[in-house]
């Protein structure tokens, strides 16, 4: 880029973030040379300087100053994605549950960060590539589910469906429904959990605890099924979305999921299990954010939970319905 240019903001693009639209317009340009450009003013909207969280309205005139490539020698930023792996397009095409014109929902499982970060170089977010399909847009992720975490994962395929998706996280208008299998038998068949958590600890090593102070997260439960003292399986269904939210949680009965030993430590392991997580988001249901009806998506259980489920003889159908009436 070799001059000043001028763009407008087309009507797709209309709300977003500016920091986001140079991401989606200009993805070689690194973060910290889109600060430095803004704060001298080269960067500006309608003749205006401009922050990178000022959202763009459709129309608006944003000015582009010309940009040298970068010096990469000098630069520690992560590399921009590559395209995915033929095996990684393949096993993300096998794990899709369910697609339209808007939205797109896969079966995440347990292993496969979302993002990518520190010694991540392996995600969800730098395969997306290989979900485009016919589409010209790369599809967006709009939640989250931890690394170890497997079930239900949304996808929206254009940036208006990514902002009715995300208010409907925001304004918690869905229901969704966890599965795990924890060590011990809480001591109520149901009930609600409900504490203030806060994060500790630095970046890398970051986990949640309830503290005065934090913010409120609630959960409810229902015993779906038990073996004996040894370990039950409860549906979980969150009503905040707070980190590590569930694990927090449970461990909090003294009942930690099976293979969290980050929140149970040692006690959070059975003999003859899988020391994987076994927390599987099972089910998302909401009003479709496009088109009228509900839409409901189920996930099937990772190989390493099916197979502790096949040991305790517990059977799926007892866990329909079970928050029906809530």
């Amino acid at each position: 880029m070799s001059k000043v240019r001028q763009e407008y903001v087309s009507a797709a693009d209309d709300g977003l973030r500016l920091d986001r639209w140079f991401k989606e317009h200009l993805p070689d340009l690194r973060f910290g040379r889109l600060q430095k450009l803004l704060r001298t003013g080269q960067i500006r909207v309608d003749g205006k300087r401009v922050k990178s969280d000022t959202r763009v309205e459709r129309g608006a005139l944003i000015r582009i100053p010309p940009i040298q490539p970068a010096d990469k020698s000098k630069d520690n930023t992560p590399a921009i994605k590559t395209a995915p792996k033929a095996e990684d397009v393949a096993f993300l095409k096998e794990a899709v549950l369910y697609q339209d014109d808007w939205i797109i929902a896969i079966n995440k499982p347990p292993g496969l960060a979302v993002q990518g970060g520190s010694k991540t170089n392996r995600h969800l977010d730098g395969m997306l590539d290989a979900l485009k399909f016919k589409s010209e847009e790369r599809p967006r992720l709009v939640h989250r589910l931890d690394k170890d975490t497997s079930g239900v994962l949304l996808l929206a395929r254009d940036r208006k469906t990514a902002r009715a998706l995300t208010k409907a996280f925001a304004s918690k208008d869905m229901e969704k429904i966890y599965w795990a299998l924890v060590v011990g038998n809480p001591e109520h068949d149901e009930g609600e959990i409900t504490s203030l958590m806060a994060k500790i600890g630095g970046q890398g090593r970051e986990k949640m605890e309830t503290a005065e102070g934090g913010l409120k997260a609630v959960t409810d439960y229902i015993r779906v099924d038990h073996a004996g003292t040894r370990a039950a399986w409860l549906a979980l269904m969150p009503r905040t979305g707070r980190t590590h939210q569930l694990r927090v949680h449970c461990a909090s009965m003294g009942t930690p999921i099976v293979g969290d030993g980050k929140y149970g430590g040692s006690e959070a392991h059975i003999d003859g299990l899988s020391k994987k997580m076994h927390l599987h988001a099972r089910s998302l249901k909401l009003d479709h954010p496009m088109r009228k009806g509900e839409l409901e998506v189920v996930a099937p259980l990772p190989d390493h939970m099916r197979e502790s489920w096949s040991l305790f003889e517990f059977d799926d159908r007892e866990a329909e319905g079970v928050f029906d009436d809530e």
